[in-house]
Parts: structure tokens; C-alpha cells; sequence
């Protein structure tokens, strides 16, 4: 199987870059909490920012398709199921009978019968689940193992020769690839399926062979 993780390369952040400035100047707080300003989405800004986001979205589903048809084309393969989840996005859903606006930050939709993707470090198991749709979780589910290390932290922590005996040990072939991405600077991905257990039930699972990273 083929895993590839990219957002919209950039072009999603600047879209956000450019509405919270715009939302700053539209909506007024004191320093403390100009983070929280926003755009409402009864406005043409609100609306504008909300098809920029959605664009973006498409963009990086499209980058993505575009990734697997071409290695799909390289090693002679052929396309027999696709699975695709978003991340650090926001989707207009019915909860408690009112439409909604449920941003996801670090976390993917898990509504009932939704499969999705949870991946772990470069190492470990990823697992291919089924939601539950559970109510509590506003039918979301964890994106990933999720770091124990920042990138920064990953930098001063772990050294190339650490990354490599944690690859060596699990048999896996690195292509690029930093510290920021050691595989010691993620949680443990079986203490976090563990606890969702409640919010997806796992259809499959997936070993790491070939991890292919740009830096």
C-alpha cells in the first residue's frame, strides 16, 4: 500500500496567514486575544475565506491523487481502494440537531461507517479504522500518534545515528528525512489507539517499508 501525508504545500497557510490578518482588522480585541478574532461566515469575507479553505482542500486531495497515480504507474500497480482524511480543517456538520462548524486540529473525521487513516512514526504500525460516530467526540478521532517531542525539542534530542538504529532495528529504508521526524519523537501509537477505543474500531493495519521525506 501507498501512504503519502502533504498538505496543500503552503498554499493552505498562507490562505490562513492572510484571513486572520484580515480578521484582526475586521474584528477589533484587546492584544491579548486578537487570536480569537473572526470572520462570520453570513459575510462575503466570512464566505470568501471559507471557499479559500475549501479550495485548498481540494488542492491537497489533488496533490495527493497525483502522488499515488504516479507511483501506482511506477511499480506496475493497479488502484483497488483509496482512503483519504483531512486534518487541521474545518467542515460545516448537524450536531445536536444545528449545523456547525467543527474544526479539527490534529484530528480527523470519525463519523459512523467513516473509514480513515491513524499512521504512527516512520517505524511503527499505522492502523486503517472504522468510526463510530461518537457523539462526544463531535465524530472525530486522532490524526496520528501525535508528537512527545516537538520539532524543535527533536532537533537537540535525537541524533542521525539514533534515527538510524531505529530504523535498522525495524528494517526500514529512509529516503531524506531530519530529526524532526525521529521516530523516539512520537507517542506510542498502540497507547493511543487504546485509548479511542471508543471512537473508531480498527479494520487493518500497516508496517513501514520505504519512507520517502522531502527534507
Amino acid at each position: 500500500g501507498i501512504l503519502s501525508h502533504c498538505g496543500s504545500r503552503g498554499f493552505g497557510a498562507e490562505i490562513a496567514q492572510y484571513y486572520v490578518r484580515v480578521a484582526a482588522e475586521q474584528c477589533p480585541l484587546p492584544k491579548e486575544a486578537q487570536q480569537f478574532a473572526w470572520l462570520d461566515l453570513s459575510t462575503h469575507l466570512g464566505l470568501e475565506y471559507w471557499t479559500a479553505m475549501n479550495l485548498a482542500g481540494d488542492y491537497a486531495s489533488a496533490c495527493h491523487a497525483d502522488i499515488h497515480r504516479r507511483l501506482i504507474r511506477a511499480v506496475g500497480g493497479r488502484l483497488k481502494a483509496r482512503i483519504e482524511n483531512y486534518h487541521n480543517f474545518a467542515w460545516k456538520e448537524i450536531h445536536d440537531g444545528k449545523e456547525v462548524i467543527v474544526h479539527r486540529k490534529g484530528a480527523t473525521p470519525a463519523g459512523e461507517g467513516v473509514l480513515g487513516i491513524i499512521p504512527a512514526s516512520m517505524t511503527d504500525t499505522g492502523y486503517i479504522v472504522r468510526g463510530k460516530g461518537n457523539a462526544e467526540s463531535f465524530s472525530s478521532a486522532s490524526h496520528g500518534a501525535g508528537r512527545a517531542f516537538s520539532r524543535n525539542e527533536s532537533k537537540t534530542h535525537f541524533t542521525q545515528s539514533d534515527i538510524k538504529k531505529a530504523l535498522k532495528a525495524k528494517e526500514i529504508t529512509l529516503i531524506g528525512g531530519n530529526a524532526e521526524e525521529a521516530p523516539m519523537a512520537y507517542k506510542n501509537i498502540e497507547t493511543v489507539m487504546a485509548s479511542q477505543r471508543d471512537l473508531v474500531d480498527i479494520i487493518g493495519s500497516f508496517q513501514p517499508r520505504i519512507v520517502r521525506m522531502d527534507k
